[in-house]
């Protein structure tokens, strides 16, 4: 393969990365995964450490490029930014056009992945089971306990960006999964769509931090203590549940802090009772069959997975 062809083959990779970052329920880690490059990644993030000094100092500028494989960090990270300033316009208009049916998929995608990553835990003993519940509580709680989302503030959008980059790093779990538990999902696109560059710098630069730091903890959480690193993240996506339920009653609103009209309580209803109480469509036929489809398609994408791990 020539050197404009890998290099291609790598933006590709970081654009199917992106893409799935872009959707609660599927994970970049999983695609990285199954294109081949996640152990790739994993290390070129790990060597961004205090040795690079040493490094810069024996080596110069072309000797720290060489070292976290530059070239090939830049080609994957520029195919997902583009891949998610491309699809950012996408989801905004489906949340506002048809959010009963984009939530039924996301739904559908949150459920087949927590399924899935019960089935990464090697042994179930007490601390695993409690490491479950636990997550599925703390999700809950966030989700459906608390009212009101997080405010985009820039300490929380710069924290929020540190976690949801984790993300990226694990398979089975999604940074829009995290910002959708914090309730930040919707501002965070829409500032992509906008290019608010004030909100996007300061959530980019939580995303550089947590690549730089938790990515060397969750590295060594994984290899320590796999199983209930596996489990905490199961139960925070099974508790999430709750919070995408498609079909909702909202029962009091509040204005935000950028003027907009938002919903303050909601509580999740019958579908079959959804049109009667909220004067909207349920689109009960095109939610289900998009349920169903996003369970087939992390099942196949995991079907993948399990070919690339065998050859």
């Amino acid at each position: 393969m020539t050197k404009f062809a890998t290099h291609f083959s790598l933006v590709a990779k970081g654009m199917a990365m992106g893409a799935a970052d872009v959707v609660p329920g599927v994970s970049g880690g999983t695609i990285a995964f199954i294109t081949g490059i996640y152990d790739r990644l994993l290390n070129a993030l790990k060597s961004a450490n205090p040795s690079l000094l040493n490094v810069l100092r024996s080596e110069g500028v072309t000797g720290v490029w060489r070292h976290i494989d530059g070239t090939f960090l830049l080609c994957v990270f520029g195919g997902v930014l583009s891949s998610i300033l491309s699809f950012a316009h996408v989801i905004t208009y489906l949340l506002a056009s048809y959010p009963e049916m984009l939530w039924a998929f996301f739904f559908g995608l949150i459920l087949i992945s927590g399924l899935h990553m019960i089935r990464q835990v090697s042994h179930w003993h007490g601390p695993t089971m409690v490491a479950l519940v636990v997550g599925v509580l703390i999700a809950y709680g966030i989700g459906v306990l608390s009212p009101t989302s997080l405010e985009p503030e820039p300490m929380t959008l710069f924290f929020a960006g540190a976690i949801a980059i984790c993300a990226m790093i694990l398979p089975g779990i999604s940074g829009s999964f995290i910002l959708l538990l914090m309730g930040l999902y919707s501002p965070v696109i829409e500032a992509v769509k906008a290019l608010d560059l004030g909100v996007l710098l300061i959530f980019g630069a939580g995303c550089i931090g947590g690549l730089l730091s938790f990515s060397h903890v969750l590295s060594w959480l994984l290899k320590r203590h796999r199983d209930l690193a596996i489990a905490l993240l199961t139960g925070l996506m099974l508790g999430a549940l709750g919070k995408v339920w498609p079909w909702k009653e909202t029962l009091s609103t509040r204005v935000n802090s950028s003027g907009s009209e938002v919903p303050l309580v909601q509580v999740n209803i019958s579908p079959f009772d959804y049109e009667m109480v909220t004067g909207h469509p349920a689109f009960l036929l095109e939610s289900f069959a998009l349920m169903i489809a996003a369970i087939v398609l992390v099942a196949t994408i995991e079907w993948f997975g399990g070919k690339n791990t065998e050859s």
